[in-house]
């Protein structure tokens, strides 16, 4: 039976890291053994080393959070408050809990009767209840400011890390020699960094915000790992690093739009939404398919061949390139009622606070029950606050969503 097994799990193991798959043809795993500059060529066990790192991440932003975040928050007038605490009653949280959150008129009318309360005070016992479980804004603001941080400071890495590589000014350069491209420091501690980042959005998923689309971005961040873990295992490292910082291009000022939107600066949040949205659709539906799909698909057939693992990358980067397409529609959709409203709308991707619409009107004003917001905000630059944020991290390598 022990036997039996281990057969089984070497034929596994040897389909896994079949040369067949992975490299072009008359290449193997022994080619790629010898040490070239830097760390030699990129290896699979290479990978092991983004754990310890990734956790590494994460405890960075804890203390970022707690050190600059925070302070940076108060400093703009978001107050460090929870949310509104409704007053005690029995009755009305078995209903909140058991049956609905949202009850309609026939059982506030019940509920008016059975409590000798007015139907009105019912109503505004069900908001605060119903705010109690939205996250305060403080906490909101110091998540984006990390991702804003780590964001503009890869993106910066990148740039300078690119500008000097000679396949950033001729991609053809991403195939000369392929596979045969020894890896150097700069570009290992840009993948890992990267890798590492995602694997610890992994981890910090369970600890954030609850989001309505906590599976799809769940699914993303995989999906993100696991392109720049196929990239790097097969040594299109080159062509993956334009990927990667094509993509990181607009996402600070997402999360740049997404802060002023926290500090009910409306009209700044306002443009850089716009400024976000512009360059969103000139990279992704722009730059990514003349530069970066005509580098994958023609010039790397014409210099290297397919082979199977060249299909499955280019194909996954086609997907990729459909999701920009729907993304950007989307995104120009919210963009063109931001300049015509003069606020940016609503976004039904947006954090588990979202309520009504009434609501996120009136987020900067006295609530309907005479409250004031609990949304810890307290300054309005001459707009209604409350805007919500389309976090747009699409699938691909090195983004965000």
């Amino acid at each position: 039976m022990a036997t039996t097994a281990a057969g089984a799990l070497g034929l596994l193991w040897g389909w896994l890291w079949s040369e067949r798959f992975w490299l072009p043809q008359n290449v193997s795993w022994a080619d790629l053994e010898g040490p070239g500059d830097g760390y030699g060529y990129p290896r699979a066990r290479h990978i092991l080393s983004v754990f310890p790192l990734a956790a590494g991440v994460f405890s960075v932003r804890l203390l970022f959070e707690r050190i600059f975040a925070k302070p940076c928050a108060l400093h703009v007038g978001i107050q460090d408050s929870g949310p509104y605490q409704a007053q005690p009653n029995a009755i009305l949280e078995k209903v909140f809990i058991s049956v609905t959150k949202y009850p309609d008129e026939k059982r506030l009318e019940g509920l008016s009767k059975q409590l000798d309360w007015d139907v009105r005070k019912i109503q505004c016992w069900f908001r605060p209840s119903e705010d109690q479980d939205k996250p305060p804004t403080l906490t909101k603001f110091c998540e984006s400011m990390w991702r804003f941080t780590f964001y503009l400071c890869i993106f910066c890495y990148g740039v300078r890390f690119l500008w000097s590589s000679p396949w950033f000014w001729d991609t053809r350069q991403c195939w000369h020699s392929y596979p045969y491209q020894p890896l150097t420091n700069g570009l290992y501690y840009y993948y890992i960094m990267e890798l590492a980042f995602y694997w610890s959005l992994m981890f910090s998923q369970f600890t954030d915000i609850k989001r309505k689309d906590f599976l799809i971005m769940f699914v993303h961040h995989l999906a993100t790992i696991g392109l720049i873990t196929f990239s790097y295992i097969n040594n299109m490292v080159r062509v993956g690093t334009l990927v990667m910082c094509l993509h990181d291009a607009s996402d600070f000022l997402l999360e740049a739009a997404k802060l002023a939107n926290y500090a009910k600066y409306q009209r700044l949040c306002d443009t850089l939404f716009v400024i976000f949205s512009a360059i969103f659709v000139v990279t992704r539906l722009g730059i990514y398919p003349f530069w970066i799909l005509n580098t994958t698909l023609f010039e790397s057939w014409e210099m290297i061949g397919p082979y199977p693992s060249w299909w499955l990358f280019n194909g996954l980067l086609l997907i990729l390139q459909v999701l920009h397409v729907i993304w950007s529609y989307l995104i120009a959709r919210i963009a063109f009622k931001a300049l015509i409203r003069g606020k940016v709308s609503k976004d039904d991707r947006s954090d588990v606070e979202s309520s009504s619409e009434e609501e996120d009107m009136t987020s900067s004003t006295k609530g309907p029950c005479g409250r004031s917001s609990s949304n810890g905000a307290g300054r309005v630059n001459g707009h209604m606050g409350g805007s919500y944020w389309l976090k747009s991290k699409v699938v691909g390598m090195g983004t965000s969503a």
